[in-house]
């Protein structure tokens, strides 16, 4: 006999108050998130080295007291991840990395609990300590633990006006220190000053040799472009120690492989500053990390920036309020070894992709930014065993976005036109990247311990993503 409607109606109202005094139960029992325990050691892993007094950040994260007015902004930015600065996409290409900055999903979720439960202090006597506060510019090599660089090269300062033209500040100076030829394991550029992060948009150091150097042209001896007059391909031009642009860190090269430098060599600096609305004295300076003395590594690395213009200059041409997209192609004429990936945009820049197609026809996405931030030019330095290995015959395929519309939060004037240029409000599109050359016997041995196969290999250890879930 079925129970009367008025009973049913009374049991489903017993079961849901029940099951609401369940689930507050289970609410309350959770475990409270709070600053000083749970939050404040991740602030301090990832983000006090920006975000500290004196820094390039706009407040700090020291402390409960200097984070608790920036809770909502810090869950937004974290959640989708904006910040910290690591904007390569999680689902394609290499995913293993040497200087991954990023939250792991837990980190993430640790932080948005945080702000949800009401982004509380909890017992100050669970604070970690506090590190010591920089107060100016800082290696972030030395940071990260590879101690301080053997070698300092600055360039001479310039002074920028409040307002005006971009400039190019293009001293030379030599490498000073070096009485023999010695090889480099890493490398990073700092501005010689915090202002001096305003101005400055990129810092390249090119090595200038002796014309009887063997390996004066070699940056190009792998690549198959034509040289000529067109500004994406004499990117390529000079061999570099390396490319620094706002927001990047440090180039650490793979064991076993460097770049070679000789007494009596020079840094030609290639400095691109812009105004900042204050007159802002600045320039550059160098930090390089050497091998051993006596340690020569295999391979030499060459720094490559891959053109995403297959028509060169002519062929950027972004209307305005509107959304486009170029594609460059480049030949590898000797079996390649990637080592790092580094998209380089102006500020309409949107999204790159580095794709390889093989010779038999196949393809491989090997690195995907989606949501590029002109303020981070992040470097992407894969691990040991994730950097891919191609060989000859194969084109390395870029594919460039912009976003020339107000959606664009960088856009200076969505109403503007805008081509190839070397200002910043002018575009451009490379990915540089650090390569070395394998012989076909290396390159075969190369990817048997690999997998057997060419392009991305499958990882033997694991990642920061991994490690920390």
């Amino acid at each position: 006999m079925p129970a009367p409607k008025g009973h049913i109606r009374v049991l489903f109202l017993a079961a849901s108050a029940l099951l609401a005094v369940s689930t507050a139960g289970f609410a309350a029992d959770a475990p409270k998130v709070t600053f000083s325990k749970d939050v404040a050691p991740i602030f301090q892993a990832r983000c006090q080295s920006c975000h500290e007094p004196g820094s390039i950040a706009p407040m700090s994260l020291r402390t409960y007291q200097d984070a608790r007015p920036w809770a909502r902004s810090i869950k937004a930015r974290v959640e989708s991840r904006q910040m910290p600065p690591w904007h390569i996409d999680r689902s394609v290409g290499v995913q293993h990395f040497k200087n991954d900055m990023s939250l792991t999903d837990g980190q993430v979720d640790t932080i948005v609990r945080w702000v949800d439960q009401g982004a509380v202090e909890g017992n100050p006597a669970d604070m970690p300590p506090l590190k010591p506060v920089a107060g100016t510019v800082f290696w972030q090599g030395e940071r990260d633990g590879y101690g301080a660089p053997d070698l300092i090269v600055k360039s001479p300062e310039y002074t920028m006006p409040a307002f005006g033209q971009d400039e190019w500040w293009r001293p030379m100076v030599d490498i000073e220190g070096l009485t023999e030829p010695r090889w480099v394991r890493m490398v990073e550029i700092r501005p010689t000053n915090i202002q001096g992060r305003k101005i400055l948009h990129h810092s390249i150091a090119h090595i200038v040799m002796d014309p009887s150097d063997v390996d004066a042209g070699a940056v190009n001896n792998g690549i198959g472009q034509n040289r000529g007059d067109d500004p994406a391909d004499l990117v390529n031009a000079r061999p570099s120690l390396m490319e620094w642009a706002i927001g990047k860190g440090y180039d650490r090269y793979m064991d076993n492989a460097g770049k070679l430098i000789k007494p009596g060599q020079k840094i030609s600096w290639d400095q691109h500053v812009h105004a900042a609305g204050e007159a802002v004295t600045a320039g550059s300076e160098l930090g390089i990390w050497l091998y051993p003395k006596g340690q020569e590594p295999k391979y030499r690395t060459h720094l490559v920036g891959f053109t995403g213009l297959k028509e060169g200059a002519v062929g950027l041409d972004i209307p305005p309020n509107s959304i486009a997209h170029t594609e460059g192609f480049t030949l590898l004429k000797e079996n390649t070894v990637i080592t790092n990936f580094q998209p380089h945009f102006h500020l309409r820049g949107k999204a790159m992709q580095v794709e390889a197609l093989f010779p038999d026809g196949s393809t491989q996405v090997i690195s995907y930014v989606s949501n590029f931030n002109f303020n981070w030019m992040t470097n992407y330095i894969y691990a040991e065993d994730a950097a891919p290995a191609f060989p000859k015959g194969t084109i390395i395929h870029v594919t460039a976005y912009y976003d020339n519309t107000k959606g664009n939060k960088n856009n200076p004037d969505p109403e503007q036109w805008v081509g190839y240029g070397d200002r910043t409000v002018d575009e451009m599109a490379h990915a540089w990247m650090n390569v070395f050359y394998l012989s076909d016997a290396d390159y075969q041995e190369w990817i048997a311990k690999r997998g057997g196969k060419a392009g991305i290999p499958v990882p033997t250890s694991t990642t920061q993503q991994q490690q920390q879930q």
